[in-house]
């Protein structure tokens, strides 16, 4: 399969997916929900795919709460002004009581503070890591309007650690987003790296849409570090990579999953990225995530190697599950609350597929609750909406990224434990 095929996949599941999901829909009524997704990005299209490929189940099972579901998208740019406008607008226009989103933390972070809190509408995020997230649901600021199906910034910087130290790196300069993510990531890594006894020569701020980073790759040339950690998105890390390798830079990069993209590869050039290694969260080895594989493989005719897409299926997937435990006309209070309904690992399992949220209708509607066994593994939020997850390591490859270690989810705790 290749990448433009792949492409058109995307495409035609976007395009499609805004259709009718199947005869299986009789209803007469429909309920909106709102995503606030990258469209505009090349990783960003398979991401909001995925959530629509959701919703085409949900009501190939029969909608939701009796209605057909129709998620309406809108393009947040990566950019926070134009994340919380379409935010507003599907709030205020739409009326959305639902809304998946956003990418990035810099982004989910102002819609949820100025936009869904206010309102009192649910957010689910498949793709914000920030842990300034935790710790505005512990002051009670989120209102329990937000959930997250990725795993904390710890976990990715404890692994972009680890993978310094298994290399042997003495010192590592990091180059981060200036933005919510970011910085935390980029402050947790320089944490964990000191912790090891691992030298950070310098950790330097990437701003947006900028002509040259020469002063920042400057800047973290200082010192001259064994290797480059970096927490940014692939337009920017294009340039900076260029510049970092012009400037008589390492090769020996580190790179947080937002880099985990052909756009980026093929700009950089894979013949300059063969000492990379980047971390992710990863599905458990469980047999949920495997059947999500297939079933992605299946619709889009390649596996799911780009970033956030399982993470966007069970995002969608138990918001949707919870709009069905709420019932008709809830508002978003009424479906955060029922999270812990679907979620319940001592419900009813059921299968992250038509089938199983079929099952999960009738398991509700008798007053019963489910546990959903979805792509990234058996789903479970604690008290601030964040997940746990395992971790892996990948490098490029000609077609795209591949595995080269899986580290489990005990062994991530460990580690994250040890570095403390």
């Amino acid at each position: 399969m290749t990448k433009t095929s792949f492409k058109r996949g995307v495409v035609a599941g976007l395009t499609t997916g805004m259709m009718m999901g199947g005869a299986a829909l009789a209803q007469d009524c429909t309920t909106k929900i709102g995503a606030v997704l990258p469209t505009s990005v090349d990783w960003g299209k398979p991401i909001a795919a995925t959530a629509q490929y959701a919703v085409d189940l949900a009501n190939e099972a029969g909608g939701v709460a009796g209605c057909k579901v129709e998620m309406v998208l809108r393009d947040s740019q990566v950019d926070p002004k134009v994340g919380v406008d379409a935010a507003k607008a599907l709030v205020d226009l739409d009326g959305v009581q639902m809304l998946l989103g956003a990418v990035s933390s810099g982004v989910s972070m102002p819609i949820l503070t100025s936009v869904t809190v206010p309102a009192g509408v649910m957010q689910m995020s498949c793709c914000s890591s920030s842990t300034a997230f935790t710790g505005l649901s512990q002051e009670g600021k989120t209102k329990g309007l937000f959930y997250r199906t990725f795993a904390t910034s710890g976990v990715q910087a404890a692994v972009g650690a680890m993978v310094a130290r298994d290399q042997g790196y003495k010192s590592v300069a990091i180059l981060y987003k200036n933005d919510d993510w970011g910085q935390d990531i980029g402050k947790l890594v320089a944490k964990d790296l000191e912790a090891l006894g691992i030298s950070v020569t310098g950790s330097v701020a990437i701003n947006d849409a900028q002509p040259s980073y020469r002063a920042e790759v400057t800047e973290a040339l200082k010192g001259n570090p064994e290797a480059l950690y970096m927490a940014i998105y692939p337009k920017e890390g294009t340039s900076v990579v260029r510049e970092w390798l012009s400037l008589g830079g390492t090769q020996n990069m580190i790179v947080a999953n937002a880099l985990k993209s052909d756009e980026f590869r093929d700009n950089v050039g894979l013949q300059y990225l063969g000492n990379t290694i980047g971390t992710d969260t990863a599905s458990p080895r469980s047999e949920s995530a495997s059947a999500f594989v297939s079933q992605y493989t299946a619709k889009f005719g390649s596996e799911p190697n780009g970033p956030g897409l399982s993470n966007s299926y069970d995002a969608t997937m138990i918001g949707l599950l919870a709009m069905e435990a709420a019932g008709t006309g809830a508002t978003g209070t009424e479906i955060a609350a029922k999270v812990s309904a679907v979620t319940d690992p001592n419900g009813t399992p059921i299968t992250a597929d038509a089938a199983g949220f079929s099952k999960a209708k009738e398991v509700l509607a008798g007053g019963g609750t489910v546990f959903y066994q979805g792509a990234t593994g058996n789903v479970r939020f604690d008290d601030n909406g964040d997940v746990s997850a395992p971790a892996v390591m990948w490098s490029f490859t000609e077609t795209g990224t591949e595995e080269t270690q899986y580290i489990s989810l005990e062994e991530v705790d460990a580690f994250m434990a040890s570095v403390k």
